[in-house]
């Protein structure tokens, strides 16, 4: 599969999450088999207007390219703006994808997000805006639609084609279901029956057999795995020993520990010790998930503000539940 200039070689992309797909996670990613990763959604008008703290959600490191940055907005200039003046003079940002699908009302309520498939021919003008500059390929990501009564997502897609976007992300439910429900498989292949350029499919992948089915039925190019990869950045390697006909495995208690460890050490060499260990909290509870006895522990660990008192408090669960 290609994506304008840049050749995917197993089908598997890490979807973009805002608070979770931050450099140490996709870094993790990347290393189990990820092929291509994407940044937190990072604010077009952020960049145009020099906000430090937007420009560092988009820091990338060589060892996960190739990398998407992914924008939100909707003001075709300052989108414009920002890929010509900011996007394209950076090597390390091999892809530039445009959200047209977060569901967060603090985001809709500003149009942008999914609030954009509301008005397909702002869609065209922002897509028609930023292919004119770019020298990056461009993708969007996009839902059904709105809700049950205005589900256009094929007519933005096809947009997005005749426009020249190289690839579409799509995530099979609507933005009124928020991440309730199922994903509309149906959907998805639907818009592959109908688009040319490259499909990549979206939504309720959380076992290795989900990935596998969802390429089968949906016929797209390749799959983006979401929240089933938090705290389970092993769900790409598990696919991929699908695909080549191996044995699938399941982490043990030691592995997921030791991996929690490890992605607490980079985000707080990443970050900080004090934002490191307050945005790890949610990872470790999702590394931990389901584990024997695991919630005082999980409680312990969203008091702390130590980095070592909880290595120390991991380490010592991990011992007491060795595989």
């Amino acid at each position: 599969m290609r994506i304008g200039n840049i050749e995917l070689k197993n089908k598997l992309v890490l979807a973009p999450m805002a608070g979770i797909t931050d450099l140490p996670f996709r870094l993790l990613c990347k290393e189990m088999g990820a092929d291509l990763v994407f940044t937190e959604m990072v604010s077009a008008k952020g960049i145009y207007y020099g906000d430090e703290n937007t420009k560092n959600l988009s820091q990338t490191d060589s060892k996960e390219r190739p990398v998407a940055m992914q924008i939100f907005g909707s003001d075709p200039m300052i989108m414009a703006n920002v890929v010509e003046n900011y996007i394209n003079h950076r090597d390390d940002i091999d892809i530039i994808d445009i959200n047209m699908g977060c569901p967060a009302p603090k985001i809709v309520k500003n149009n942008d997000g999914c609030a954009l498939m509301k008005d397909p021919e702002l869609v065209r003008e922002i897509i028609r805006n930023i292919v004119k500059v770019s020298k990056k390929p461009l993708t969007i990501k996009i839902r059904k639609g709105w809700d049950n009564e205005s589900i256009n997502g094929i007519e933005i897609a096809k947009i997005a084609e005749e426009e020249g976007v190289s690839a579409i992300t799509v995530h099979g439910r609507t933005r009124e279901m928020f991440y309730s429900g199922r994903a509309d498989w149906d959907f998805i292949k639907e818009v592959k029956e109908r688009v040319k350029i490259p499909v990549i499919g979206n939504g309720d992948i959380f076992e290795p057999e989900d990935g596998i089915r969802m390429l089968d039925y949906t016929k797209c190019d390749a799959i983006a795995i979401g929240r089933g990869s938090m705290g389970n950045p092993w769900i790409f390697r598990r696919i991929i020993n699908l695909m080549e006909g191996k044995e699938d495995f399941l982490p043990t208690v030691e592995e997921r520990i030791d991996m929690a460890i490890r992605h607490l050490e980079m985000a707080c060499e990443y970050k900080g010790e004090i934002v490191g260990v307050k945005e790890m909290r949610k990872h470790i509870t999702w590394y931990l998930k389901g584990m024997r006895d695991s919630n005082p522990v999980k409680n312990a660990i969203n008091r702390m503000i130590d980095k070592e008192e909880i290595k120390e408090t991991l380490l010592r669960y991990r011992d007491q539940n060795r595989n």
